[in-house]
């Protein structure tokens, strides 16, 4: 018993590295976006003050979460907000791509101080840390309890999974961040990939919420079955797995201009 809680433990952390990761690099694309402006020395300490403020953040939410996860309200908005984020993120990739580069384009020539762009990117910190620590709760507030003392309402085990998976994301954005942004460079559909598999962990949120006892929508208690817990993984390595063997190899675009 105690061996298959640990596999299972062990498994959420891995899969939790791996969105936080993907989750991490197009965090990385956008802060190194947001600074490219400023000169060599204030881009490196924009950067760091980025970084402080993505682990301050990223702590706070967790010790939030961790006191408000058994509420059905927060779980609710929780899953609704990573619903919404994933079909945001893949509507915007898929239909208005083109818009999106010409409004980035339109954004680089508006060139923000120092102090502003540090504060825009405390904003984005902000907006990354929810986005990160709602993740990690969805995919770990299903997992068996531990003998581990609560951290607020959260069980200690499942804390220690969800800040270690916070943590490994911080440490990606600041050392691994670019192999991954090369990735999702040649990759490109590996992107809509992660935010369809961030879209499925809001989807188990909303079912760990419509079981909540005060709602019971679903019986009490199916979000931990192994059923549920079985085709919940299958879809999940299957988005994965679809998302690298959908995504084309992308080219170099140093191809021939047409026509001049």
């Amino acid at each position: 018993m105690e061996f298959s809680i640990l596999l299972e433990y062990g498994w959420v952390l891995l899969l939790l590295i791996a969105i936080e990761g993907l989750l991490a690099a197009d965090n990385a694309l956008v802060l190194a976006i947001m600074v490219k402006h400023l000169p060599e020395e204030q881009r490196k300490r924009a950067l760091f003050y980025g970084l402080a403020g993505a682990f301050i953040f990223r702590f706070a939410s967790l010790f939030a979460i961790s006191f408000l996860v058994d509420v059905w309200q927060v779980q609710a908005i929780g899953a609704l907000y990573l619903l919404f984020i994933a079909l945001n993120h893949i509507f915007r990739k898929l239909l208005i791509k083109k818009e999106e580069k010409k409004a980035g384009l339109d954004k680089e020539k508006k060139k923000s101080g120092f102090w502003m762009t540090v504060f825009k990117v405390e904003l984005a910190d902000i907006a990354f840390a929810v986005d990160s620590i709602l993740a990690a709760v969805a995919l770990a507030v299903t997992l068996p309890n531990t003998n581990l003392p609560n951290i607020g309402g959260l069980d200690g085990g499942k804390f220690l999974v969800i800040f270690i998976g916070g943590l490994m994301g911080l440490i990606i954005m600041r050392f691994a961040a670019n192999y991954f942004v090369t990735l999702l460079h040649k990759r490109p559909g590996l992107e809509i990939a992660a935010f369809a598999i961030v879209g499925w962990v809001g989807v188990k949120l909303a079912v760990f919420t419509l079981s909540h006892p005060d709602l019971a929508i679903l019986p009490v208690g199916f979000a931990k079955t192994p059923e549920w817990k079985i085709t919940f993984y299958v879809v999940l390595v299957l988005i994965a797995v679809a998302g690298w063997f959908l995504s084309k190899e992308k080219k170099e675009e140093n191809t021939p201009t047409e026509g001049h």
